[in-house]
């Protein structure tokens, strides 16, 4: 059974997906202590949080068993992504559930903004009629400028056009072709500051980011500039901004999101009258809170049971949503890298990897990150897996590249590699037979047809009459039944490879039997 600790209050609809799971144990404490949630969490396998709860790097190391903290929603700054990296912890996020809500939220607050909609509604319900103070100004021909082009970015985009508004954007991570099908224009952002007559921040709060709307970045803006936040606090000086606003460079803006949560009353945006503020609505609707509560409860039941990874925020690659297609390739390439270590004559230096065939062409970067987590899962203490090592990798001074020419098997979708030792290398080269069935197919010169599952006995021997006899007969002695065995060999009398499928484990003293034959020249046991 899986257990998940859900820390902070996520919706029913979650909740409900958690408990109608039959291998789950859902178990919710909102509101934990950073000690008290420490203390509870290494008992459980997967972390459902929001934003009031941290996931610091402390909690994270106390986490011993955890393989999943989800975040329902898009942020993920309460999370220390590095550290669960370096523990192989999964972090996923939703970011597509509140996509839609955060867009509407933005043009909201920018017509809200331009139109003086709250202080209006405020006069009034004063009792003032004061229509020709609050005389606005149309979006229709104004020039938006969107700070990052991801989901939500996209999303305002749209609408903005909606509206008859010019879109330029800037975000270094976007090509020119999403921006052509798109319909906006690519710039840097300086132009975007020059240009446009509202800019809006979609992006995540980084070191990268944080203060990117300073006051520098104010005085490159047109005067009469509009400023619209839905996205992080920490993206925008409020001091600057604060300042900007009394002295008219900025004629507004429209804030939803705080450095600090809530604001305090002494805040300086707060009382402005150009200033629109709300909440941190932003994914505040009840479409929204439905879909990011039933989203990562579904993600993170998928993750704990390997069946699929979406929205992984710190993968070594990008899991789409066909990477459930790509899981037996990983798994292939897992079991080579494994076999590849225990095979090694010294601690491996390199890795190199050659995909060939349409279907695995496209999936390099995870196999590659499976490839590494096979040779070091039976190497290094903790867990190993496809988050952490490519990291873990790195530390040990194991150098990954791709490489062609690797292999001279020949199969449809091969996935071959070679590693290096300080004087020797081994190739190697696996297929997926009936798409599903992982199998060896050449280890170094030797071509051959392996299921490497289970019990493996790995041998090398001379090419000489008897020996499948004579390990057979000292297996049985010992109560071993040999359920599969592939054997290669490059001609008569020379030496042959052999792997042999056991239906029980051997004890050390039939090893050893094994060892004492003459023509057994080398012998190992893998277990998978």
């Amino acid at each position: 059974m899986f257990r998940v600790l859900v820390a902070d209050d996520i919706g029913s609809h979650g909740i409900e997906k958690l408990e109608a799971a039959g291998d789950v144990v859902c178990s919710i404490q909102t509101g934990l202590s950073t000690a008290e949630l420490t203390a509870a969490l290494d008992d459980y396998d997967a972390l459902i949080v929001r934003s009031a709860t941290q996931v610091t790097a402390d909690v994270l190391g106390a986490a011993t068993g955890l393989r999943v903290v989800g975040r329902a929603g898009m942020g993920i700054d309460n999370i220390d992504v590095t550290a669960a990296t370096q523990q192989g912890v999964i972090v996923m996020n939703t970011p597509q559930a509140n996509a839609v809500a955060a867009a509407e939220q933005t043009m909201a607050l920018m017509l809200a903004a331009t139109r003086h909609t709250a202080a209006a509604h405020l006069a009034l319900t004063e009792g003032r009629w004061e229509r020709s103070n609050w005389a606005g100004t149309e979006l229709h021909r104004k020039t938006l400028g969107i700070v990052g082009f991801g989901r939500i970015g996209r999303l305002v985009a749209g609408r903005a056009q909606a509206f008859g508004m010019n879109v330029v954007v800037f975000d270094p991570y976007v090509s020119e072709e999403i921006a052509l099908d798109t319909g906006v224009e690519l710039v840097n952002i300086d132009e975007l500051y020059a240009e446009a007559d509202y800019v809006t921040l979609h992006l995540p709060a980084s070191p990268d980011t944080e203060n990117l709307i300073d006051q520098k970045a104010i005085e490159s803006m047109k005067d009469g500039v509009v400023i619209v936040n839905v996205a992080r606090g920490a993206l925008v000086d409020e001091v600057a901004l604060a300042a900007a606003l009394r002295s008219g460079k900025v004629r507004a803006a429209a804030i939803d999101v705080y450095r600090t949560e809530p604001p305090e009353k002494s805040h300086p945006l707060i009382g402005l009258p150009n200033v629109v503020h709300t909440p941190h609505l932003g994914a505040s609707t009840a479409e929204a809170q439905r879909d990011v509560s039933a989203q990562i409860a579904e993600q993170v039941i998928d993750a704990l049971r390997g069946k699929d990874i979406r929205n992984a925020v710190n993968l070594p690659f990008e899991a789409g949503p066909d990477f459930a297609d790509a899981m037996p390739y990983m798994v292939l390439a897992e079991k080579m890298g494994r076999l590849q270590f225990h095979m090694a004559g010294d601690p491996i230096r390199r890795v190199e990897v050659e995909v060939n065939g349409d279907t695995v062409e496209k999936l390099t970067r995870p196999i590659a990150a499976a490839l590494l987590a096979g040779v070091l899962r039976d190497q290094l203490a903790g867990d190993i897996n496809y988050i952490n090592a490519p990291v873990r990798a790195e530390e040990q001074g194991i150098a990954i590249s791709q490489v062609k020419g690797v292999a001279a098997a020949d199969y449809t979708n091969l996935i071959s590699c070679r590693v290096h030792w300080d004087d020797g290398s081994r190739v190697m080269a696996g297929a997926l037979f009936g798409g599903s069935e992982p199998r060896l197919v050449q280890v170094s010169d030797y071509h051959l047809d392996v299921d490497p599952s289970g019990l493996l006995l790995i041998m090398l021997s001379k090419d000489v009459p008897g020996v499948m006899g004579m390990v057979g007969t000292t297996l049985g002695r010992f109560g071993v039944n040999i359920g599969g065995w592939r054997m290669g060999r490059n001609g008569p009398g020379t030496e042959e490879m052999s792997f042999i499928n056991l239906d029980s484990e051997p004890d050390s003293e039939a090893l050893d039997a094994l060892r004492a034959e003459a023509a057994i020249i080398k012998l190992m046991l893998v277990r998978f």
